[in-house]
């Protein structure tokens, strides 16, 4: 068998949706993966069978990209080869947490082609039985795991949290995030494991452009509504006892999907901060911030908060301030709170926003690589960003230069190697896990 037929033999399956959204496979062409202006086929070794969990997308006003195994060529299809006349569609997959997409689902747009809605967009394709994706595993762990969140316990917990604290309206607003949103954090809360959220403000200073909770003027509908009030310190600290004394190695987090920055909630926060301390010093506090307010900050970890999650789609300025269009403060201030924060020995995470294509184009490694040699944090969340991919490649070019990528799997042995003491994944660490962390840090530099 030769090299060429050996490689044909490796490729999976291209797969396309019907107009009813009934997906179909295409025998005689390859699935197609891309990344900015890059189209790459998909084969065996750059995806692997798609997660329990995920879902799959539906692209409307949209053509797919397949690679025709006949001629070798990539060829956008307008409609279905084996039925002429019939239209087709690309077919994405929306990946369980604790993966990172590698390529997008390949895909030319038609001639006044809505936005997507705020979700990933991770390539397809079919192979042997089973669906693939171009995804990469960076965390294991079942936090977010839906076979362990069966509804019938969700509601029991939320039975029991309505009878144990009547009138707190946090825990009113999380039942809802459980039940009507299908929420895992607020999920997790009631099922007493893991991680516990607690949303907290009603406002933000960014405008990010891939906001979940608010969109206004965009045509796009937010995946979720914000919070509508402001609990107080005795609500919040409630909700984080009840979770920190019943489960071990727990988390309790400010900042969610369901919010704005939680540092504009900070008049509650902080001493909400300091009543839960008051009574335990187990528990790791965490907040996931944009981190705009490094005086706030430092008050906050003097109080007793012990991590920060700081989200970020780059570190270079022009292209942070493209996606989430700061108010009244700048990208410095950023960099500002997380060297507060490394000073201070609190655990430092970055929320970093992967979209193949930006994230690993070499400007961006570049960079990344001088960021973490200065401000050597502990831990990055790799997140798939939740936004049209086309759009987003075409507002980044716009600020910034966007070279062939590197390869997201290329890109993440290339960080380790470098920076060896860093560690990779996607859920908030309790604090039991800090040390090793924090010691690793002071090795490599600081």
């Amino acid at each position: 068998m030769g090299d060429r037929e050996m490689k044909k033999n490796n490729l999976i399956t291209a797969v396309v949706a019907d107009r009813d959204g009934r997906v179909i496979e295409l025998e005689e062409y390859a699935a197609v993966g891309m990344a900015g202006s890059s189209f790459v086929p998909l084969s065996t070794g750059n995806t692997i069978d798609m997660p329990y969990g995920g879902e799959f997308m539906f692209l409307q006003d949209r053509s797919p990209v397949v690679f025709n195994l006949k001629t070798n060529r990539l060829e956008t299809l307008k409609e279905n080869p084996y039925s002429p006349g019939e239209p087709v569609f690309p077919v994405a997959a929306f990946n369980s947490p604790g993966y990172i997409i590698s390529h997008v689902s390949a895909y030319k747009e038609k001639r006044a082609a809505r936005q997507l809605p705020l979700f990933s967009y991770g390539a397809l394709g079919w192979h042997r039985g089973s669906f693939r994706t171009a995804v990469i595993l960076v965390d294991s762990e079942k936090r977010q795991d839906l076979r362990l969140m069966p509804l019938e316990k969700v509601i029991a917990g939320v039975r029991r949290m309505k009878k144990k604290m009547p009138q707190n309206r946090l825990r009113d607003h999380l039942e809802n995030c459980a039940l009507k949103y299908g929420c895992p954090a607020a999920k997790n809360f009631f099922l007493g494991r893991y991680e516990a959220p607690l949303p907290t403000s009603k406002s933000c200073n960014a405008r990010c452009i891939g906001c979940i909770s608010l969109q206004k003027e965009t045509g796009i509908k937010n995946s979720q509504e914000r919070i509508l009030f402001t609990p107080s310190p005795e609500e919040i600290s409630e909700i984080a006892l009840e979770h920190i004394r019943k489960v071990k190695r727990s988390v309790v987090s400010f900042g969610q999907g369901c919010e704005g920055d939680p540092l504009l909630a900070a008049h509650v926060i902080e001493p909400a901060i300091k009543l839960i301390r008051s009574e335990t010093g187990s528990g790791t506090i965490n907040m996931n911030t944009n981190g705009s307010m490094p005086e706030i900050m430092e008050r906050l970890f003097d109080a007793g908060l012990d991590s920060i999650r700081i989200s970020m789609n780059s570190v270079r300025k022009e292209s942070y301030d493209a996606y989430f269009r700061p108010k009244g403060y700048v990208f410095s201030d950023v960099i500002k709170s997380m060297d507060k924060a490394l000073d201070k020995k609190i655990f430092v995470s970055i929320n970093y926003l992967n979209c193949p294509g930006f994230t690993d184009s070499s400007e961006e490694q570049a960079a990344l690589f001088s960021f973490l040699k200065r401000h050597p944090v502990d831990f990055i969340q790799w997140r798939n960003l939740n936004f049209d991919p086309l759009r987003y490649w075409k507002i980044m070019s716009g600020v910034t230069s966007m070279s062939a990528p590197v390869g997201i799997s290329e890109m993440l042995s290339m960080i380790r190697k470098e920076f060896p003491g860093l560690k990779h994944g996607y859920f908030n660490p309790p604090k039991e896990k800090f040390d090793g962390f924090l010691r690793k840090r002071i090795i490599i530099g600081r």
